[in-house]
């Protein structure tokens, strides 16, 4: 690899990030209840629609080949930091996580509620993280096609996130709903005192 292109970080970027996700998805506890194929295809299929846009070669055409940022090399470094900043805090968030995550919607065995790391301000760190590297991409590329994909992503996680605290209320109760009060859900809650 060339690691004086900005495309090159990118794509180490993402591949370190894919290469963690596989690692550690070997250590999971046990499912105790999960979601079903009809719902994990309601956020499923827009990500997929989303990655689609950032890696066909007719979605650089037209409107979604458009600039939204200057093109040049400050911009694209800028969306190279954004990028490893978001897999950074998505990794991070992961690792606090541990044997309690799942790719689905799930309740484990033994389920935590982690308020640790990152979850100490939010309650979707992994999903902020991926949304910052998608933000980052974009602006390394530079075109409208990227920003729809992370509008489409950003739905997708909205609609995921809910569905999981939904199985974090009915585990964990009032613990959850104070978790929920003190945290934002993507951003930190800004508290005014």
């Amino acid at each position: 690899m060339n690691f004086s292109s900005t495309r090159e970080w990118i794509n180490a970027l993402w591949i370190l990030f894919g290469v963690y996700w596989l690692v550690s998805a070997l250590k999971r506890k046990r499912t105790k209840q999960r979601e079903t194929w009809a719902q994990r295809l309601a956020y499923t299929l827009p990500l997929v629609v989303a990655s689609w846009l950032f890696l066909q070669p007719w979605a650089r055409y037209g409107l979604l080949g458009e600039r939204f940022v200057p093109a040049g090399a400050a911009t694209e470094w800028t969306g190279v930091f954004l990028t490893g900043a978001g897999v950074a805090l998505a990794i991070w968030a992961r690792w606090h996580l541990g044997t309690n995550w799942s790719g689905t919607v799930t309740l484990k065995e033994g389920h935590e509620l982690i308020r640790t790391g990152p979850y100490r301000t939010l309650r979707h760190p992994i999903y902020t993280g991926i949304l910052l590297a998608l933000l980052g991409t974009a602006i390394t590329a530079g075109q409208v096609r990227g920003l729809v994909a992370v509008a489409i992503a950003w739905v997708s996680f909205y609609f995921k996130a809910r569905r999981e605290e939904a199985f974090l209320k009915q585990e964990f109760g009032e613990k959850f709903r104070m978790h929920a009060k003190e945290t934002g859900m993507f951003l930190p809650k800004i508290v005014s005192r």
